[in-house]
């Protein structure tokens, strides 16, 4: 597998990502508990270089915050390109309040849609779709 570290469309994608990562961890968690998650086209994913490229980008960007991440990255989902990152370090004890209910609110979340509850689904400002049309948005103009 190719190094992408000096890849100039890596780096300039790792840049466009480092305030979609740093929005996408709780309010008030110090930085920690974000996730990030794009769902797109398979042909869009590789007009933006590939689910390889995307995925070294979020490391990249990720480890610019401090993060210790996991990533994954698959083609050819029902939801097209799924490219994804986590951190994934320990939350320290002042925050773990605030990314514990982080985390159980994106699960009521999901029960609603799943389970098909009556009403408005509980808002989400992190929802999959916001992060692909924030991501679309953030390298709609990046030189490729």
């Amino acid at each position: 597998m190719p190094s992408y570290a000096k890849d100039s469309r890596c780096i300039a994608m790792a840049e466009a990502l480092v305030p979609l990562l740093r929005r996408a961890c709780p309010d008030g968690a110090g930085g920690y508990g974000g996730y990030y998650q794009m769902n797109l086209d398979d042909e869009e994913g590789v007009g933006l270089g590939g689910v390889e490229l995307i995925r070294a980008a979020m490391r990249k960007a990720a480890k610019q915050l401090g993060w210790k991440v996991t990533t994954i990255g698959w083609i050819g989902t029902r939801n097209g390109t799924m490219v994804a990152v986590q951190d994934k370090r320990e939350v320290p004890g002042e925050y773990r309040a605030v990314v514990d209910e982080a985390m159980n609110a994106k699960l009521r979340a999901a029960l609603h849609r799943v389970w098909g509850e009556p009403g408005p689904a509980p808002a989400q400002r992190d929802s999959v779709p916001l992060m692909t049309q924030e991501l679309r948005a953030a390298v709609a103009d990046l030189p490729y």
